[in-house]
């Protein structure tokens, strides 16, 4: 064959003449025939046979190279395993973590081998995660507590009324959340498979994120509430309860349950609420209770008193 080949697939192989320059990418790539010039080949496995040869380079990137044919000129090659049983006419230039097996005599130049370059270790000094870990501690502190003193400030009767639901039976809440937390989530993604859903879904998604993020404040002003019980401003025992639950998730490991059961009790206060203000609830009430009459009007429809 007369020119170049450039080919890419899954396994290449090349038995004939190639009269130019091969250009190669596959997972295996094998050749068998004559090269009269370069390869250029990026692969995992390149196998250059006993019958085979390149005239000039070898330049090329993959995870075994074995070379029992000829090389004419140098070979330029990034590898994991390299091996050179038959003969390279000029240099031989490696990146690799491991030595070559190069058979006595294979090469005619030199050989060299580049390490892999390591990524430099930084050793961090007990001091320098202290300070990294108290920096963190008190921008959380910042940051949330400003969050909670908004909450306290704005929806203060919110507050009261959400963890009203926590204060009888807070196990049932956790059970709400927990079943919720799954069982929601696997809603939505039905919604959203369907192509009527989607929108709902997508809207669904929104208010469950929002509601997962304020599980935060909810579950600070619950344990404020539990700590203060006196009459002090709802900011006062969001603030306080705020405090406790930050330093309580830098703890390591104790702040994986605690995160757990902010977000478990916290949607489950909220989805418990939710369902003791939903509409119909009312509706059936009023429908059945009969309306009373003014005073001085009978009912003309109820049987007399015997």
């Amino acid at each position: 064959m007369t020119g170049d080949v450039i080919a890419a697939a899954q396994t290449i192989t090349i038995t004939g003449t190639v009269d130019g320059n091969v250009r190669l990418s596959a997972q295996s790539i094998t050749i068998n025939g004559k090269v009269t010039h370069s390869g250029t080949i990026f692969a995992a496995d390149i196998n250059i046979a006993e019958t085979a040869s390149l005239g000039d380079d070898l330049v090329g990137a993959a995870s075994t190279v074995a070379i029992a044919g000829e090389v004419g000129r140098d070979v330029l090659v990034s590898v994991d395993r390299l091996t050179i049983g038959g003969s390279v006419g000029g240099d031989v230039s490696y990146v690799s973590d491991s030595k070559a097996h190069i058979a006595d005599g294979a090469v005619d130049g030199s050989v060299e081998r580049v390490a892999t370059p390591q990524s430099p270790k930084v050793e961090v000094s007990p001091w320098a995660a202290i300070v990294a870990w108290f920096v963190g501690l008190l921008y959380a502190l910042v940051a949330f507590s400003l969050v909670t003193l908004l909450a306290g400030l704005l929806i203060p009767r919110w507050l009261q009324r959400v963890t009203d639901q926590l204060v009888p039976s807070p196990w049932k809440a956790l059970l709400v959340g927990f079943v919720g937390s799954f069982a929601i989530p696997i809603g939505l993604l039905v919604l959203l498979v369907t192509v009527v859903g989607a929108p709902l879904a997508f809207a669904g998604l929104l208010v469950w994120v929002v509601l997962t993020l304020s599980t935060f404040v909810f579950a600070s002003f619950y344990i404020g509430r539990l700590l203060l019980r006196g009459g002090q401003h709802p900011v006062v025992k969001s603030l306080v309860g705020g405090l406790i639950l930050i330093v309580a998730l830098q703890i390591p490991w104790l702040n994986i349950l605690v995160w757990c059961a902010m977000v478990f009790i916290g949607l489950g206060a909220q989805l418990l609420k939710f369902h003791g203000e939903r509409p119909w609830r009312y509706r059936s009430g009023t429908e059945s209770a009969p309306s009373p009459l003014p005073a001085g009007m009978v009912n003309e429809q109820a049987p007399p008193a015997l």
